[in-house]
């Protein structure tokens, strides 16, 4: 049977210079864990609420928005435990596709997708510090200024909120930048906190709140806008946003031991995790609030804690989201400079991301210039705008890499990886095939983020060609 594919035709840089595999299945599922539980779970409920309208429809589009990450989850686990090289799916569209299109998935995730995710939630997370001290704000007419052309950028709007959440992503790429070990430690903490946190408002809701189960009623129905299935396939955008990061595990592959066994389990066992814990939180909202209660709540989580525990409550939900929200950009600042590294190997990117520091073994330069240009994105102020584009054009992405199994097995039909999807070709189908839908709906019900989501993708495209005439050159 012949190699294993590979990345990269490059020559391996000398044993000093390369990552370091020193991760195991645990780090591997709570990192998964840790990459997909965020802010969204406390905020986007109110969203999901308004616009299905029925509790059992909710739910609903919390279970298909599930099990379709799921279903990616288990075909992308396949292609994990074949492409076992640091970057995720850059390497996969390399190796499977082409080099262009894995490009472009990179310059998405460095320009807008990681890292104004990594901002908006530094963001969240410096918001709720303030429930507990007051950050400084400047002049109103300084907070009001905007730069010109553009009035919904207002640097200076909120700027203790923004300089906090500066600070935050620079300490968490300095802890990531020092080894690792010490990213991963730092993630595991953050991440069993914030899963005890859900717990203590699941259990909580249900032991002590005043709920009634009549609010889980009725299962079905249509809502004011008339048509069901767009309004599911709009609430599936939130849903869908606060399950986002499960496949990041995969950019760290080069530093986790035998990564072909223990990615896909950590992608799997990770996910499923994620599902059981947000329907449980959902049905927890729920019981104690009924919808058209949590369609009018802007911080859902906060307003079921303060029904159950009073005053007290809020305080608990604002530590929960702090804690959450500083997980998870530490996670994704651990996860996504792999990428960038993976690009500059194949000099289709800054060729000094590719440099690995000489004592702590980590993508410094990379992880720098992340860190950068998140705390630049900071002062942007339409973060989730921002992400919304992203959203889109990731899941493009997340359809083409489903794809990737086919081509995986067509291409290596020898192979007997150690991991094989279950259920297929019916799960990578399904996949596709939901996934495509979900594209096509936002396409239509969200005409104007979409475009400028494949706008970002496209604005690619001059880099590339820079870069590849760069290397020609060499």
């Amino acid at each position: 049977m012949p190699n294993a594919p590979s990345s990269s035709s490059q020559a391996s840089p000398p044993p000093s210079a390369q990552l370091n595999r020193s991760l195991g299945l645990p780090s591997a599922i709570l990192i998964v864990m840790g990459l997909i539980i965020g802010s969204g779970i406390f905020l986007t409920p109110k969203d999901i609420a308004a616009t299905v309208q029925a509790p059992g429809v909710m739910i609903f589009v919390w279970v298909i928005s599930g099990l379709l990450s799921l279903a990616g989850a288990l075909t992308n686990a396949e292609i994990a435990s074949e492409i076992t090289d640091t970057g995720g799916q850059y390497v996969y569209f390399r190796v499977l596709y082409k080099e262009w299109m894995a490009f472009l998935y990179g310059w998405t995730s460095f320009s807008v997708y990681q890292t104004a995710s990594i901002a908006a939630i530094a963001v969240a997370f410096a918001q709720y510090f303030e429930f507990f001290v007051t950050l400084p704000h400047l002049s109103h007419e300084l907070e009001a200024w905007h730069l010109p052309l553009f009035e919904s950028i207002k640097p200076f709007e909120n700027i203790g909120i923004k300089l906090l959440a500066v600070a935050a992503i620079l300490l968490l790429t300095a802890v990531n930048y020092f080894g690792v070990v010490l990213g991963a430690v730092t993630q595991n903490i953050f991440t069993a906190a914030k899963v005890l946190a859900l717990a203590g408002v699941i259990v909580f809701a249900f032991m002590f709140g005043e709920g009634n189960t009549q609010n889980f009623f009725p299962l079905w129905g249509t809502p004011t806008s008339g048509n069901l299935f767009a309004a599911i396939g709009v609430a599936m955008i939130s849903a869908l946003w606060c399950y986002d990061g499960w496949n990041n595990v995969t950019f760290i592959a080069g530093e986790v031991k035998e990564p072909e066994r223990n990615i896909p389990r950590g992608l799997v066992l990770g996910t499923l995790a994620v599902i059981v814990i947000y329907m449980l939180t959902n049905l927890a909202y729920l019981y104690v609030m009924p919808i058209h209660e949590i369609a009018d709540s802007n911080l859902v989580a906060a307003d079921v804690m303060r029904k159950v525990l009073g005053e007290g409550g809020g305080a608990f939900i604002a530590l929960t989201v702090m804690v959450s929200t500083f997980g998870i950009v530490n996670s994704t600042c651990l996860t996504a400079a792999r990428l960038y590294y993976a690009m500059a190997k194949d000099k289709l990117f800054f060729h000094s991301f590719a440099e690995v520091h000489a004592q702590y073994r980590t993508p410094g330069k990379a992880l720098i210039a992340q860190g950068v240009w998140a705390s630049l994105l900071t002062f942007m102020g339409n973060y989730n705008q921002l992400f919304s584009y992203a959203i889109f054009a990731a899941w493009i992405f997340y359809t083409l890499g489903a794809l990737g199994v086919f081509v995986l097995r067509k291409k290596f039909p020898d192979r007997r990886s150690a991991y094989r999807t279950p259920g297929y070709p019916l799960v990578p189908v399904l996949f596709v095939m939901v996934a495509t839908l979900f594209v096509l709906n936002t396409l239509a019900e969200q005409t104007e983020d979409s475009v400028v989501g494949l706008a970002l993708v496209l604005a690619g495209v001059p880099f590339y060609l820079y870069w590849k005439k760069q290397v020609q050159r060499v």
